[in-house]
């Protein structure tokens, strides 16, 4: 295995997230460690580095890859910046008053990540990694609990729990699962959730086939589906957060949709306060209604035969 692959499988195991398991981490990691590649691991050094002078020149000299100047600022905020919050590098430990912006700027490898790398290869890894992240953690771990924290947990009236990305869209989208559909359709079913980083997070294939609704398009599809068995009505929901409304022609788009579809049938548009409402107001269609997260206890009807 050469020395690149073998520095991803150090990165990955002292806990570096994905997106720092790649060529350029890899030989940034070579480079603070001073290994070439006939190098032994139990060689490496600590030993600070520039990012233009130091591991860039260390990296074309010695693995013959060649980054364009402009690159300084990739291996500092997709690379370094990583390996300073994971503990494997100090920065400017020679000159910690180092201004940010200094030329002179460098990096070297922790006492900790140097007595875990140097046993790379022997029978000492395992344990000295697993020891690395007893003491430090693990960045990706820490990662996708920072990200865990901000998303949207949701639980559907079916009792299955999932989860949305984070953002305002996704926020009403809760709320219509949490608040509308208790008040109004109870004991419905979910059959579409859409997400706004995932279209497609919840989809009933079969119900929906039984339904007459098609869904090789999912462009096509509302953000939330719904269905009450019990009343025969299906329920169609945009959650708007800066566009998207049940306008006139959306309505049309959707009912050439479900031409098939013999339920009847309620467009809702969900906005999450009445200041987005009112700047919406002329878009939408008759015949449909809004829901307002804020006062979670009433429809609007732009009216029509069906309300009187």
């Amino acid at each position: 295995m050469d020395k690149i692959e073998e520095a991803k499988i150090i990165l990955k195991n002292l806990g570096l997230p994905p997106a720092q398991q790649n060529d350029i981490s890899a030989l940034t990691l070579l480079a603070l460690c001073g290994i070439k590649e006939n190098d032994l691991w139990k060689n490496v050094k600590i030993h600070s580095v520039t990012v233009t002078k130091g591991i860039m020149y260390f990296v074309s000299e010695n693995y013959h890859r060649d980054y364009k100047p402009n690159t300084r600022e990739t291996f500092r905020r997709q690379v370094l910046h990583q390996f300073e919050q994971a503990h494997i590098i100090d920065y400017n430990p020679d000159d910690p008053k180092l201004p940010t912006n200094s030329p002179n700027a460098h990096y070297a490898l922790t006492e900790d990540a140097f007595a875990a790398i140097r046993t790379f290869n022997t029978n000492q890894w395992e344990r000295a990694a697993k020891e690395f992240i007893k003491k430090h953690g693990s960045l990706e771990e820490i990662y996708q609990k920072k990200k865990m924290g901000s998303i949207i947990p949701v639980i559907l009236p079916s009792g299955v729990e999932t989860y949305l990305s984070p953002g305002k869209h996704n926020e009403v989208q809760a709320a219509i699962i949490h608040d509308f559909i208790p008040r109004f359709a109870p004991g419905s079913d979910v059959l579409y959730l859409g997400d706004t980083t995932k279209k497609s997070l919840i989809i009933d294939e079969n119900k929906l086939a039984d339904l007459n609704i098609p869904i090789t398009e999912h462009d096509k599809l509302p953000d939330i589906i719904v269905y009450d068995d019990h009343e025969k009505i299906l329920y169609f929901f945009e959650a708007v957060t800066s566009h998207g409304p049940m306008t006139p022609k959306r309505v049309l788009e959707l009912e050439d949709m479900l031409k098939n579809c013999s339920v009847k049938k309620v467009y809702v548009t969900a906005f999450p306060n009445f200041a987005e409402f009112r700047k919406n107001i002329a878009d939408i269609a008759w015949e449909t209604d809004v829901w307002v997260v804020e006062v979670p206890d009433h429809i609007i009807h732009y009216n029509g035969r069906r309300h009187l």
